[in-house]
């Protein structure tokens, strides 16, 4: 045992004596008195300020405009077909309707002043076996509006909107068995131009509010001859004459908004208050509501009505409904 422990104390001495020459592995010398010359950097060198020159860039021109523009375009075609076999017990008569819509929007927004115009263009027809024809729908709208901001939800308008139909309006009524047609109303007969200055109230993209304290309407008959002389069929306009002017104080309520996935709701409120006779029966009152789904991207089914009073036109209260199913083209996509 004590020749093994001897062995192993030889041996870590010479390991530590190695370990120990592997770590010195300089020597220092001392160079005070040595004449040491280090030898000349082959590479040239430069002294003395560097100048810099500027060099011209051509500017890169982006060629982009604003605009100030948005436009929309729809176009629809409505089409409905029946047709039964002479011997069809169920009953029913062959038909055949078709209509058509235009609808078209321009909007100009620059800082605080803006511009608006819609054109909205409807006209359809029915042909039933045996009888006249008849529409089923007829407008033409074409309203202007220029705003000026006043603030964050007010604004300063002036607008003018026309309205009238394409086509010749006739009641119908069956004489010795036959159907007849009596003509009540036609192009321009009548014809409503409306100017309106005043304020509008818009919190949202969706709703807003004109109040028109200076509003003047002119309706026009130019068929003279339309009435038959009788004073409650022209429309408000004097026997003899081609139109009539009112002032008045109106209010125009819109609302354009989806509410629900692929379903539009569209309404639009005016009254009309004339200065002349302010009464309760002699305020005018038109309330147009579209509701239109989307089935895909060129179909969609819309149900339409529209609400009327106007004593110029009937003492009771006029209406119109109408549900399609047809296809929509609307640019730009």
């Amino acid at each position: 045992m004590k020749n093994y422990l001897a062995a192993l104390l030889v041996i870590l001495s010479i390991c530590s004596k190695k370990l120990y020459a592997q770590e010195i592995d300089t020597i220092p010398i001392n160079t005070k008195d040595l004449n040491i010359k280090l030898k000349r950097n082959p590479l040239p060198s430069r002294q003395g300020p560097l100048n810099f020159e500027p060099v011209k860039l051509k500017p890169f021109i982006v060629n982009a405009k604003v605009n100030y523009w948005k436009t929309k375009t729809a176009i629809g075609i409505n089409i409905n077909q029946a047709a039964f076999s002479d011997n069809w017990k169920g009953g029913g008569v062959n038909s055949f309707a078709v209509g058509g819509l235009l609808n078209y929007k321009a909007e100009y927004n620059k800082n605080s002043y803006s511009y608006v115009s819609e054109v909205i263009l409807q006209y359809g027809k029915v042909k039933n076996k045996a009888q006249l024809q008849k529409k089923t729908t007829d407008r033409i709208y074409w309203d202007n509006k220029a705003s000026f901001q006043l603030s964050k939800n007010w604004f300063f308008f002036g607008s003018i909107n026309f309205e009238s139909q394409f086509d010749n309006g006739y009641s119908y009524s069956t004489v010795n068995g036959a159907e007849t047609a009596t003509l009540i109303s036609k192009f321009m007969g009548p014809g409503y131009l409306t100017e309106s200055v005043g304020f509008e109230y818009k919190p949202n993209k969706y709703f807003s509010t004109r109040i028109g304290t200076g509003t003047a309407r002119q309706t026009f008959v130019l068929d003279k001859n339309l009435a038959g002389g009788n004073p409650a069929k022209n429309f408000g306009v004097p026997i003899g004459k081609t139109f009539r002017n009112e002032l008045a104080f109106q209010i125009v309520a819109a609302f354009d908004k989806d509410i629900f996935t692929n379903t539009n709701l569209k309404a639009r409120y005016a009254m009309f208050v004339p200065y002349e006779d302010i009464a309760v029966k002699n305020v005018d009152h038109r309330l147009d509501v579209a509701l239109t789904a989307k089935i895909n991207r060129f179909m969609n089914t819309s149900l339409t009505g529209v609400v009327l009073y106007d004593r110029d036109t009937d003492t009771k209260v006029q209406a119109s409904q109408t549900l399609a199913l047809g296809f929509t083209f609307i640019f730009p996509r």
